[in-house]
């Protein structure tokens, strides 16, 4: 098979998933993003193809998914592979970036459902920050701050008042 085909199923099952993760059939979706990195690893390492990258688009859908289906171990071990790439590579594009805000936001939810409320509540802050100063457009911004505000504020009342003093902004992680 020519690498032209693998690419182009490679992201065929890609769209797929994001179609059936928007359509709410979480097992679907999950399936077609599985079969798009397997389809993916069948494109030779010698191409001109970002492997990882592919990976990290298919891990931030994925960690989605998981999330909805409640398998927080395996969102959260999706949603890390996903960031691994995004914070070393930064937002390359539009639409990068939009991946990238996702796995922090996909992150942050298996934190709060493996009973990690500190590290949660400060994944759904960066991820506020994030989208907050997003110069790029967002699709229903507004409404994406108040949903994370209400899982910040949900957080923060099943905490004991404290100020956490490890806090850093999402762009002080890379400086």
């Amino acid at each position: 098979m020519k690498p032209l085909v693998q690419v182009g199923q490679a992201y065929m099952a890609l769209s797929e998933g994001e179609e059936k993760l928007r359509s709410g059939m979480f097992e679907e979706a999950a399936a077609s993003y599985n079969r798009a990195m397997i389809v993916s690893r069948t494109i030779p390492e010698d191409e001109a193809y970002d492997h990882q990258g592919f990976d990290a688009l298919c891990h931030t859908g994925l960690s989605g998914a998981m999330v909805k289906l409640g398998h927080y171990t395996e969102a959260l071990a999706s949603a890390d592979i996903a960031l691994r790439y995004f914070n070393r590579r930064g937002e390359l594009n539009q639409d990068e970036g939009k991946h990238w805000i996702a796995a922090v936001r996909n992150r942050a939810a298996a934190l709060a459902g493996t009973g990690r409320p500190e590290e949660a509540l400060q994944a759904y802050q960066m991820a506020s920050e994030m989208i907050a100063e997003r110069k790029a457009d967002i699709p229903d911004k507004e409404e994406e701050l108040r949903m994370i505000e209400h899982h910040i504020s949900t957080l923060q009342s099943t905490m004991p008042r404290k100020k956490t003093a490890s806090y850093k902004a999402w762009w002080e992680f890379w400086s």
